[in-house]
């Protein structure tokens, strides 16, 4: 899946060829990736396939979920000129995009990790970017929410609208879904949270809730059903995070990871 994702972001760059070649001769080149602001590196196992499909080589200096400041060397690559100036844009925007998502997740992290909260992503990414933006956020230190509609039962407030019995339709489908899925209610109420809990659900779902809320939700949680796990959602920023970590849930999710990330700056200088 990376290769063929690798393979299909040159070619979207490269066309029917590099113009450039049809007028210089080839020769032995190297170049490096420099920072130009700080970040947290993202990109390396994607870069390293292209190095493979279109042989150069590339040493990393710093390496996926390390930390790099601005000035610093990232990676130095070498092979013939007409090679690294072809690939060239396909590296840059793989490890900027990447990277910039990486950066901003490392922020949220650190707001996140004093209070040993979970900080998941959502399936809010662009459309066949998932999986890339999704090893993106990884890489600057959140877990992985659900990939997609088939890895976990996520009931959400538009389903909830077609279902007239929650314990019911719960029960039914522990049945027929498969043994290791999750069952996950999103509840914007505590009497939903608490319908939720009681039909038993996996994981409950606060979801654009206050941090008061919120900490009715946990208080409920713990003194009935300690075994349900529950997570803030909706709305998270940088500038609130803080207070919903500090509310006892186990996890908060945030699509700001992604769409919010705005690209760092990065180089590739030729030797």
């Amino acid at each position: 899946m990376i290769e063929q994702f690798v393979k299909e972001a040159l070619a979207e760059d490269v066309g029917r060829g590099d113009l450039y070649a049809l007028v210089e001769p080839a020769v032995p080149a190297s170049a490096k990736i420099i920072a130009k602001s700080d970040g947290v590196v993202a990109g390396q196992k994607y870069i390293d396939v292209l190095a493979k499909l279109e042989n150069f080589s590339i040493q990393w200096l710093k390496s996926d979920r390390q930390s790099f400041h601005s000035g610093e060397t990232i990676a130095v690559l070498e092979a013939d000129s007409h090679t690294l100036l072809r690939c060239e844009r396909t590296v840059l925007d793989m490890l900027l995009h990447a990277s910039s998502i990486a950066t901003l997740t490392r922020r949220y992290v650190a707001i996140t990790e004093p209070y040993k909260v979970k900080l998941l992503d959502t399936r809010k990414t662009r459309p066949l970017l998932r999986i890339f933006e999704k090893y993106a956020t990884r890489c600057g230190g959140a877990v992985n929410h659900r990939m997609g509609l088939d890895d976990s039962l996520m009931i959400k407030d538009t389903h909830l609208k077609t279902i007239q019995n929650l314990q019911s339709y719960i029960e039914n489908a522990r049945k027929v879904i498969p043994f290791t899925a999750k069952i996950e209610v999103e509840a914007d109420t505590l009497f939903i949270a608490q319908e939720a809990m009681q039909a038993q659900a996996d994981i409950v779902m606060c979801d654009n809730m206050t941090p008061a809320q919120v900490e009715e939700v946990v208080a409920f949680r713990n003194e009935n059903y300690p075994h349900i796990l529950l997570e803030a959602s909706g709305n998270i920023s940088l500038e609130t995070i803080e207070s919903y970590a500090k509310t006892g849930v186990d996890a908060i999710s945030s699509g700001s990871l992604v769409h919010q990330a705005n690209w760092i700056d990065l180089s590739m200088k030729m030797d």
